[in-house]
Parts: C-alpha cells; sequence; structure tokens
C-alpha cells in the first residue's frame, strides 16, 4: 500500500517542474483553428510525456484546417490497460489573447491564463500522476500499458476524435479517464459521472416575398413565421426533466420594404437521458411542415422546415462509471477528502467513450473562469485561471485511485 505522506512530498517537490511545463504549454496558443500552433502544442506535449517511456503518434485531422490528434502509448507487460484523454486546443484566437493582455501570470495561488484550466493544466496532472505511479508503484506501473489520447479540436466536437481513440480500446482496458477540470463544492472534489447530450438544429422557414409598401396581402413573412415557431421550441424547455432549449442565432429579410421571403435559425438542446433527447428530437422535427402565417391574398402559406444539424449523445449515469467513481470515494476517504459525483452540462471527450468503456471525468485540477480571457479594472471579471494548491491533493487522490483500480 502506498505511503501517502511521502506520495504528498514526493508530487510537492515535481511541482516547479510541472508548474514550468504549464508557463510553457500556455505560451503556445492554441485555438482550435491556429494548426501550426496545435501542432507545436502536441510536439512540446509529446517531449515532456517521451521521458516516461511514451512513445507518440501524430494522427492528421479530417478537417485540413485543424492540427493533428496526438495519441502516446506506452507498453506494458500485461494486456490490461489504462487510457488518459485530454485535449491541445483552447478557445482563444491569438488576437484576443494580445488584446486583453492574457498571458501566462501567477498571482498567488491561481495561475492566470489561455489553457490554464481547460485543459492544459488537466494535461499537466496527467504527468504529475504518472510520475508519482512510477515512483511509487514502479511494478504496478511497468505492469499496465497506458494509452494517452490529446484531442487537437475538442472546443470544436471534432468529429473524428472517436474513430482514432476507439481501435485502441478493448475489454482489457479497465477505464477512460478524462482530465477535464474539477469543480469542487466546499471542500469536496466533484467528479463527472454523467453529461449531457447535445443535438443541434436548423430552422428554415420559406415565405413569399412582396413589396411592402404597394402589395403587402401579397406576401407571406417568414420572419414572422420563424418568430412563432421559436416560440414553439422555447416552450419545451422542461428544467424537471433537465432538458433545455436554446436558440442560438437568427436571420432572414433583406431590405425593409420588402416582405421577408427567407428566415433561418439556429440552436441546440441537452439532456442526459437518451430517450428525453429522441423524445424532444421528434417534437422539434414534428414542426416541419406548413405555418400559421400566409398571404392575406391567396391564402399562401409560409413553409417550415426543420433538421438536426450534429448530434452528440448522452453520457448517463451507468454502472461502469458508478463502479469508477466508487474507488475515488473510497481513495479521498483514505487521504481524508470528500469524493462526490455531478452531473454536467457541458460535453466533454466522455461523452463519445462511456459506452464502451468504464469513464470517469473532472481528473484535471480545479479553478474557475474557462473560457473567458477579460479582466475588468474592479476585480468584478477574472480571466481563466487554475488554482495551484488544487494540483498536489488532486494528483494524490487520481494516484491512489488509479491504485485501487489496478488492485
Amino acid at each position: 500500500m502506498i505511503d501517502t505522506v511521502l506520495l504528498n512530498k514526493f508530487l510537492g517537490s515535481q511541482m516547479p517542474a510541472a508548474l514550468e511545463m504549464l508557463r510553457k504549454m500556455v505560451g503556445i496558443n492554441s485555438f482550435t483553428s491556429n494548426r501550426e500552433g496545435i501542432n507545436q502544442l502536441g510536439r512540446l506535449t509529446a517531449e515532456c510525456f517521451a521521458p516516461l517511456g511514451f512513445t507518440a503518434r501524430f494522427v492528421p485531422s479530417v478537417n485540413g484546417e485543424w492540427g493533428n490528434h496526438l495519441v502516446m502509448t506506452r507498453t506494458g507487460r500485461s494486456s490490461k490497460s489504462i487510457a488518459l484523454v485530454s485535449h491541445l486546443d483552447t478557445v482563444f484566437p491569438p488576437e484576443e489573447e494580445l488584446a486583453n493582455a492574457f498571458h501566462w501570470q501567477v498571482a498567488g495561488d491561481r495561475a492566470f491564463g489561455p489553457g490554464t484550466l481547460d485543459i492544459k493544466g488537466g494535461t499537466v496532472m496527467m504527468w504529475l500522476v504518472l510520475m508519482a505511479l512510477r515512483a511509487h508503484a514502479p511494478k504496478t506501473f511497468e505492469e499496465i500499458t497506458w494509452k494517452l489520447f490529446w484531442n487537437s479540436s475538442e472546443e470544436c466536437l471534432s468529429p473524428d476524435f472517436e474513430d482514432v481513440c476507439r481501435p485502441h480500446l478493448s475489454g482489457s482496458t479497465l477505464a477512460l479517464l478524462v482530465f477535464e477540470a474539477e469543480n469542487t463544492a466546499g471542500s469536496d472534489h466533484l467528479m463527472v459521472a454523467a453529461r449531457k447530450g447535445r443535438f443541434t438544429w436548423k430552422v428554415t422557414v420559406t415565405g413569399r416575398g412582396a413589396h411592402a409598401g404597394g402589395n403587402l396581402k401579397q406576401g407571406a413573412n417568414a420572419l414572422i413565421q420563424l418568430a412563432r415557431t421559436l416560440q414553439q421550441i422555447d416552450v419545451m424547455t422542461d428544467f424537471s426533466k433537465d432538458l433545455t432549449f436554446n436558440v442560438g442565432k437568427m436571420w432572414g429579410g433583406t431590405v425593409l420594404n420588402r416582405v421577408p421571403h427567407l428566415a433561418v435559425a439556429e440552436g441546440e438542446f441537452r439532456a442526459f437521458s437518451p430517450a428525453i433527447c429522441e423524445e424532444a428530437k421528434a417534437r422539434l422535427l414534428a414542426l416541419s411542415g406548413p405555418g400559421e402565417v400566409r398571404s392575406q391574398n391567396d391564402g399562401y402559406r409560409c413553409e417550415v422546415a426543420v433538421e438536426i444539424t450534429s448530434e452528440s449523445r448522452p453520457w448517463p449515469r451507468n454502472p461502469g462509471t458508478e463502479k469508477l467513481l466508487t474507488l475515488w470515494r473510497e481513495a479521498g476517504a483514505r487521504l481524508g477528502a470528500s469524493v462526490l459525483g455531478e452531473q454536467r452540462g457541458g460535453l466533454s471527450d466522455g461523452n463519445s467513450f462511456w459506452d464502451a468503456v468504464p469513464t470517469l471525468d473532472g481528473l484535471g485540477p480545479s479553478g474557475d473562469n474557462d473560457h473567458c480571457s477579460e479582466r475588468s479594472l474592479d476585480g468584478s471579471k477574472l480571466p481563466e485561471f487554475v488554482e495551484i494548491s488544487s494540483f498536489i491533493p488532486k494528483a494524490a487522490l487520481n494516484t491512489v485511485s488509479i491504485l485501487n483500480l489496478l488492485a
């Protein structure tokens, strides 16, 4: 059994190297569309994990404008394997970082900068855990085949990352661990045990144009019909079912003296339950057909067309994840920490794999304001930061939990 006092002491000794690694990673702009930056970060990441015995393979994205996915493996003496997942991209374009002077900056316990929390801090957490396992459980570390995956375009819901990873997963893969940041509730660690699915949709309304001053009765206003249809969509939100609809954007019409002949809106809906997602999808698609708005001259009706433009299936609570959560709870109890499971509305790569391999998320450090680069003078708005003090206790928790899993 691992000595937790020595474990924490070891992790403390690794923190200067871990923070230097994070500083270098944050210094590389890895906005999803910055292909060169993504690939530069991928090479740096591969260099950081190579001393642990990992070999790297770079897999081109199916989208030529995005960077390469990164797969690193370390073959063990047994067929058992564990997969660790992070991603390379952030949501911050280079010009936004420059405009907001958003860069690596340490203030007290907070390290600010693009990706410090989401998710370069998670990558550093992976490194800390693997270093601790190699130092304090070398026999176990050598026994297991480790498979590390970095998505180059997670923030844009990369369609091919699942295809890159799945061939590496099998019945001998004990767990897939996602190093997205954790939330905390007081002193409690919140591990992610479920995530909502996300379905994006598009509504296109075809009306009939007409002169707005001289022949208004001839027209069938597509914008008016779209507004009525969006009201029907908005009331589909049902918080008792954790089902939410959001209208994200809309456009239509051309000039002010013309009855709009076309109007379009796009949005999304989310839910944890696969059954509720399918029910919502059916209700949404049922809005297609003749609309209510019509020409006063001859009754010509607007036509409504609804389509689902993308589907990211939900990750519901399930036995595989619950077993992993139990192991993390047991490790937390040994370390004097409380571990709880939470359901998150946002997506992660865990949505793609939970039905193939027992999956747990939220293994990263804690912080706040991810996806935010602005800072106000009065301090009421702060950019993304990671809490430096969260690394050691979380790395200890992950290390002991993984050893529980392997035992």
